[in-house]
């Protein structure tokens, strides 16, 4: 699947957003309307950061698996997924604040086997109980080893909108762009017993540059 956000500075779905504050901004300065035009021009640079589409080195080495989100990783946990995976595996969490970057890569190379949609609540994104219960949207890879990694998007607090652009049976590369989610979120990134983790809970990480594990 060719990734479709390549040199967008701002991916598509902000620019709705961008473009009314824009907008809003033109008339309030048209119209002498000092402090309106401060603020919606605040709000304005906020959300064309908040969209922002960076590109990144993608590392190259085989086996690896790169943080699907940027953010720090608040929790690196071995548990047993129920829904998808049905088997114990390590649970790396990355948690994405409203000033991170939040366009979401794929942790490593393979087919999509399934995404799920799951409608939820909206709890902070960085508690446990949002793991099940938080809205979400799960994309399952297959490599081409037959190893199986599940990536998680969680909306959080104030996120109400996750967006995917993959489906069943598309090809991935490691570190493509595959969707966001609307505004402070995180990401579960669930390998195989016996990976070998690369980062510590507090480090901070880049979607689709920062080596979270290693495939064994």
């Amino acid at each position: 699947m060719a990734d479709r956000a390549v040199g967008i500075p701002i991916v598509k779905e902000g620019l709705p957003f961008v473009g009314g504050l824009a907008g809003s901004t033109l008339l309030c300065v048209l119209g002498g309307w000092t402090i309106p035009a401060v603020v919606s021009g605040g709000f304005l640079l906020f959300t064309g950061w908040f969209f922002r589409n960076p590109s990144r080195t993608i590392p190259q080495q085989p086996n690896v698996v790169v943080s699907s989100g940027d953010g720090k990783v608040i929790a690196i946990e071995e548990e047993f997924e129920p829904r998808y995976l049905k088997e114990k595996s390590i649970r790396v969490t990355v948690f994405l604040n409203v000033f991170d970057v939040h366009v979401n890569r794929m942790p490593c190379a393979g087919t999509v086997e399934g995404v799920s949609y799951q409608p939820g609540q909206f709890l902070v994104a960085s508690k446990p109980e949002a793991t099940l219960r938080n809205e979400q949207n799960a994309v399952m890879l297959k490599t081409e080893s037959g190893a199986k990694v599940l990536c998680v998007q969680v909306a959080g607090l104030i996120a109400r909108r996750i967006v995917c652009w993959v489906g069943q049976g598309d090809r991935v590369q490691r570190g493509e762009r595959f969707g966001l989610i609307r505004f402070g979120s995180r990401m579960d990134t669930f390998l195989p017993l016996g990976s070998k983790i690369c980062v510590s809970i507090g480090d901070r990480v880049k979607g689709g540059e920062t080596i979270v594990g290693e495939l064994r």
